[in-house]
């Protein structure tokens, strides 16, 4: 155990100290001698120390640092990329079969104007509701897309699958998804009429969809009228999913009824085939599994 010095000690110390401060300092003034060789191997130890001081830096770098995050991020979805994404039949299950002419199918019950006098607020939900049924005639659920699209389509009886993967302006998307998951409130139960004339009630309520993806929404879409001069009403259930600034919109159904389920597993399916491929892997032809 050491012992503490005396008052008088520590006073000699401090002295000391003092004295030799004001020595190097004298000693610096004068441009040369010891004092300056001291700075001057000082400096130099401290270049000699910088790189690995910079290599330390370096190393500690937190892993959310912008080169590490870009490094880290998705990469760009390309056109082999979206068509790699789209489901198979593989990926649905019943006794639906692919087809190659998707790209051109428009039902005619969706053509018509929306009828201003069904909405409080006019025109500015007439609007919402004339879109919705545009966009489904069209197949661009959820608008032009901006980059990569890939489509592809399954029948089953009388009734459709329809799925599209693309990438979109971040706000365009945002603001679709919105859009959508608005509808039910925003449109609920409207008129349209076609250019012969005819009435077509249309419906729109709620519709789930699996915990997928970044964002979602979805709508179930009923459209009264005729088909061929006979009464008919098609059935729609309509899905999508945003994973970045791109998504999966899936439309199923028909005049034989609603495809819920399977307009639920195909979005569940398209948005996972769409994230392996986003990770710069291969999905396999076996939902569940990766190449």
């Amino acid at each position: 155990m050491s012992r503490r010095p005396s008052h008088p000690v520590r006073l000699l110390a401090s002295a000391l100290a003092a004295g030799a401060l004001l020595t190097a300092t004298a000693c610096s003034d004068d441009g040369g001698g010891p004092g300056a060789a001291s700075d001057t191997a000082a400096e130099e130890a401290a270049r000699a120390a910088s790189p690995a001081v910079e290599r330390d830096a370096v190393r500690a770098a937190p892993t959310d640092s912008p080169t590490a995050s870009a490094t880290a991020s998705p990469s760009a979805l390309t056109e082999s990329g979206a068509k790699a994404a789209l489901i198979t039949e593989a990926d649905v299950e019943d006794d639906w079969t692919q087809v190659q002419d998707a790209d051109k199918w428009h039902d005619s019950m969706l053509v018509g104007k929306v009828d201003v006098s069904d909405f409080l607020t006019a025109q500015a939900d007439a609007a919402q509701c004339q879109q919705l049924l545009d966009r489904l005639y069209s197949g661009d659920l959820l608008g032009k897309p901006s980059g990569a699209s890939a489509l592809t389509g399954f029948e089953q009886g009388d009734s459709r699958l329809l799925e599209q993967v693309a990438a979109y302006n971040r706000t365009q998307l945002d603001t679709s998804l919105k859009w959508m998951n608005a509808l039910p409130q925003t449109c609920d139960q409207f008129t349209a009429t076609d250019d012969a004339g005819g009435k077509r009630t249309v419906q729109v309520t709620e519709a789930s969809v699996p915990k997928v993806g970044d964002a979602r929404a979805g709508v179930h879409v009923t459209v009264q009228g005729t088909a061929d001069g006979d009464p008919a009403t098609l059935t729609l259930d309509v899905a999508a999913v945003r994973v970045g600034t791109n998504a999966v919109a899936v439309t199923g159904g028909g005049l034989g009824g609603a495809e819920t389920g399977s307009v639920q597993q195909a979005a569940q399916q398209g948005t996972e085939r769409l994230e392996t491929v986003l990770a710069g892997k291969t999905p396999s032809p076996q939902p569940g599994n990766l190449d």
